[in-house]
């Protein structure tokens, strides 16, 4: 039963006795002022002069009956006294009490209680109205009241935990952290040897690359209690409200030692001092400066580590990543294709696959997706799977996914006419062709038509392995091959569109870079130009700063112009030569939309001998 339900019930209650008690008092000392109410004084009068006929009792209460008028008179006389007493002491004869009658009836047996109560629970209900509202203003105002308290959620270490096993793609962190884990778990092993543990971590990353499963995983390792909190949840309108939320986390992580305290998105509250003047600044500053105090307070026998996340450490304050604080920095970078290929086996724990299913074929389709990404492609593939009321999760529906995660949901509901459904053919034919004749460029895995999210069509390249290193080469052929559309739209239809914007745009960054940034011009040389400033992680450029003449400027764009026109005529070559297979690829898609596997690879590469093989039928999404 819900105690706070029977608590308020019970309060009402007594609110409720005490105002039939405030009725009761009321309706008694009205009565007492009705027309025909007389005081004793003045009923002793009249027994004297013989003017009354009959007198009842009950209680204090006198009902009067005279003999001049048939309408009945009231009186009351003093509390617990007896009628004849009071008549006699006021000197009236026992000639004069033997011409009237007195009948003395016996009063109810709570009668008593009811007059008790009635004079008592007025100051009762006042006292139940002021608890009541007592009550009501601190559940109402409670957050109010707790602004100081820290808003951390605690798990406790006996309840199911998240281990190692659960965390793949970040197998140099997890060796990392396992450190972390044996001085949690064996404290005493290294301080014998007078090792100091480490106060805190800080796990940098890209968001979704695990970071925070990644500290759960630490404290189920450790089997201790795990303090939770997001950076921002420090931050008040009250000053001062963030210092105390610091200091009783802190209060709280040493009253459970030993501990893991995991701070999210600290970069909300641990940017660098002095980069505003007043307000919020002051009041995030003083934040900082108490968890800095508190980090280099810790007693050398408190086993209490400070994990913290963030994809912004070059925001950070330098006292706060100093060692005696955050000793250490782990980096989770996004998987390679090993690293995605584990991930998907642990998300696929428990789901039902089909015998097509190739965890490293999907691994290679998806590079540059992080953990939180395939996690995300699993579920939708699932998802998929059950709308089309299928019992196990197919290739077909991972494909799917792919494209769901990177493009958005198939748009086949777009009516476009005739005319642009042919120019997005060719379009994407001519990305396909020119990608398959060069060496430098991955190999074709998928064509399709079918417009998806903003774009109206895709080829999807099939990567063999990851690249951390790009030769010029290789840039060479990617930029003949994002020219490929718009060499295509020109060559068949006479005409640009607007459809190569993307792609236009995407060619002269990356050929700005290679004439800026990596010195891959023979007429500037290796020169870095232009000072750029990004925000880390997150690959977002916030200004650039030149520091070159207009001259080399001039020579920027020209180096620039070189590199287009150069991919623009390799594209044009070979679309030229090529021709034959461009139209068929197109007709197919026109036709068909989505062209891969076998089908695309025997068009691709000019084989006319025999039918050709019907592409599979693609499965309506519902």
């Amino acid at each position: 039963m819900d105690t706070k339900w029977v608590r308020n019930s019970f309060i009402y209650l007594l609110i409720l006795v005490a105002a039939i008690a405030l009725f009761i008092s009321f309706v008694n000392q009205g009565s007492s002022k009705e027309p025909g109410s007389m005081k004793i004084g003045e009923v002793i009068q009249e027994v004297k002069k013989g003017n009354i006929k009959k007198i009842d009792v009950e209680g204090d209460t006198l009902t009067i009956e005279r003999y001049d008028t048939a309408t009945k008179s009231t009186s009351r006389k003093e509390p617990n006294s007896n009628i004849y007493q009071v008549l006699k002491d006021a000197g009236v004869t026992p000639a004069e009490l033997d011409k009237i009658s007195i009948d003395v009836k016996k009063p109810p047996e709570f009668g008593n209680w009811l007059g008790l109560m009635a004079q008592f629970l007025p100051l009762v209900f006042l006292a139940g109205l002021l608890l009541f509202m007592m009550r009501q203003a601190q559940g109402t105002n409670n957050q109010a009241l707790s602004f100081g308290k820290s808003r951390a959620r605690m798990f406790m270490s006996n309840k199911p935990t998240i281990t190692f096993l659960d965390v793949a793609g970040v197998e140099e962190a997890k060796q990392e952290l396992q450190e972390v884990v044996e001085f949690l778990k064996y404290p005493e092993k290294f301080a014998a040897l007078g090792a100091r543990i480490p106060r805190g971590v800080l796990l940098v990353g890209p968001p979704g690359t695990g970071k925070t499963l990644l500290s759960r995983a630490v404290a189920g390792e450790a089997g201790v209690p795990f303090f939770s909190i997001s950076g921002s949840e420090f931050v008040e309108m009250f000053v001062g409200v963030g210092a105390s939320r610091v200091r009783d986390l802190f209060d709280q992580a040493k009253r459970n030692a030993p501990c893991i305290v995991f701070v999210d998105e600290i970069d909300a509250v641990g940017r660098q001092r002095g980069a505003g003047l007043g307000g919020s600044h002051d009041e995030r500053e003083q934040t900082l400066n108490q968890i800095l105090v508190e980090m280099d307070g810790f007693d050398t026998n408190t086993n209490v580590i400070v994990i913290a996340a963030t994809n912004r450490p070059d925001v950070l304050d330098p006292a706060l990543l100093r060692p005696g604080r955050f000793d250490r920095q782990v980096v989770l970078d996004r998987p390679d294709i090993s690293g995605r290929k584990n991930i998907l086996d642990v998300h696929v724990r428990g789901k039902p696959l089909e015998k097509n299913v190739s965890l490293d074929v999907l691994a290679k389709q998806t590079p540059g997706f992080s953990g939180a990404d395939l996690a995300n492609l699993v579920n939708e593939a699932a998802i998929l799977a059950a709308r089309r009321n299928k019992k196990s999760i197919g290739l077909e529906e991972f494909e799917e996914a792919v494209d769901r995660v990177i493009a958005g949901p198939e748009r086949k509901s777009r009516i476009i006419s005739e005319k642009e459904k042919a120019i997005t053919a060719y379009h994407e034919a001519g990305h396909a062709v020119v990608a398959r004749m060069l060496t430098n460029v991955d190999p074709v895995h998928k064509v399709s038509i079918i417009a998806r999210g903003m774009m109206g069509g895709y080829t999807r390249l099939l990567p063999t392995q990851d690249r951390y290193l790009w030769t010029k080469s290789q840039f060479e052929d990617t930029l003949a091959w994002a020219l490929g559309g718009l060499v295509s739209e020109e060559l068949v239809f006479g005409e640009m569109t607007t459809g190569p914007e993307n792609d236009i745009e995407r060619a002269t960054g990356v050929a700005r870079k290679m004439v800026t940034e990596y010195g891959m011009s023979k007429r500037l040389g290796p020169l870095a130009l232009g000072h750029k400033e990004e925000l880390i992680f997150l690959g977002r450029e916030i200004g650039e700063q030149k520091n070159y003449s207009e001259k080399i400027a001039e020579q920027i764009d020209e180096e620039i112009r070189s590199f287009i026109d150069n991919a623009y005529n390799i594209a044009k070559d070979i679309l030229t030569r090529n021709r034959a297979i461009l139209d068929r690829l197109a007709e197919r898609l026109i036709r068909d939309e989505t062209l891969e596997g076998e089908a695309l690879e025997r068009i691709l590469s000019g084989d006319t001998s025999g039918p050709e093989p019907e592409t599979q039928p693609q499965l309506a999404t519902a």
